[in-house]
């Protein structure tokens, strides 16, 4: 069985790969194809740990992650951590293991570009980053493969993380970056909006969003999460990764369980977009919300990519 460990993984993969790799799992999914997921999840003390498996095409995976959002600063250690493991489909032989949160990162954020690719505006060349960890930088080379990125506002509650992100954007991907005194100012200036955050109560609401945004919500993967306003997610366009998974532990969640929104005001899935069974967006005006709340068929697209790399090296 091959181990793949985080620089493994990453030296293996590229964005426009990954992208590409998802896209097609979703347009698979969209189209009927097999494509069956769970996940499950248990409270930590301190954090959490989640378990997602899923089957596509010839391969299966199983990726077991912890998140704990007090690790950067009580232990200096990441927030998430994990490990993933494929299978040979046909047979449910092991093939490899590897480094989950490398997978994570990389994967989370091709999602978000195959979603901005349809539902982000044409024009849109303006993000807000509103926290600015590792999944922040993914997430700024995705978008940069799908829209032409002029300008990054970086805000976070930690300075230092903002700062370092600003560093990043500047220097190594050659785009303007700026933090901005107040979080406001930065969204409503955005034709993107990206949430990367572990917070547990609502950051982002409807007078933060200028009309004809598009808001990818990623830091909501467990019912205690919390990232945009209900009242928010009321007044835009939602679209889901898998909506019962997102009702039952996406930002939908809290809109639902207030009884703000029901799941039939949701438009689509991404897998419906991307297989043009439903409406992405439909004209310049609409603010559309994306609940990415994360699923395993984006761990097997790249999962396997990054194996066969492995495989057949050069």
């Amino acid at each position: 069985m091959r181990v793949l460990d985080g620089q493994a993984v990453v030296r293996l993969l590229d964005m426009p790969s990954c992208i590409a790799a998802v896209e097609n799992a979703f347009r698979a999914r969209g189209e009927g194809r097999p494509t069956p997921s769970a996940v499950l999840g248990v409270p930590l003390d301190g954090g959490s740990l989640h378990v997602k498996v899923a089957s596509l095409d010839r391969y299966v995976v199983a990726k077991a992650n912890t998140n704990f959002p007090r690790n950067p600063r009580e232990r200096n250690l990441p927030t998430i951590q994990g490990a993933l493991v494929l299978f040979e489909g046909a047979s449910g032989t092991p093939l490899a293991i590897m480094d989950s949160a490398s997978i994570t990162m990389i994967r989370t954020a091709a999602t978000t570009a195959v979603a901005a690719a349809r539902l982000a505006g044409a024009g849109a060349s303006t993000v807000t980053m509103i926290g600015c960890g590792a999944q922040a930088r993914a997430h700024l080379d995705a978008l940069s493969a799908v829209r032409d990125l002029h300008r990054v506002f970086a805000v976070d509650v930690r300075r230092q993380a903002a700062e370092d992100f600003r560093t990043f954007a500047v220097s190594a991907r050659g785009i303007y970056c700026t933090i901005p005194a107040v979080q406001r100012t930065a969204t409503r200036a955005s034709n993107i909006v990206v949430t990367c955050t572990p917070s547990d109560r609502a950051i982002l609401f409807l007078d933060d969003v200028r009309p004809g945004a598009f808001v990818a919500a990623v830091g909501a993967d467990n019912e205690h999460k919390q990232e945009i306003d209900a009242a928010l997610l009321r007044a835009a366009v939602v679209v889901a990764d898998d909506i019962e998974q997102c009702a039952r532990i996406g930002d939908l969640h809290h809109a639902v369980a207030t009884g703000v929104m029901h799941t039939s005001d949701v438009r689509g899935s991404l897998d419906q977009v991307v297989a043009g069974t439903c409406v992405g967006r439909a004209n310049d005006e609409e603010t559309i919300v994306f609940d990415s709340t994360g699923l395993a068929i984006e761990d097997v697209a790249v999962a396997a990519l990054a194996y066969e790399r492995a495989e057949t090296p050069g």
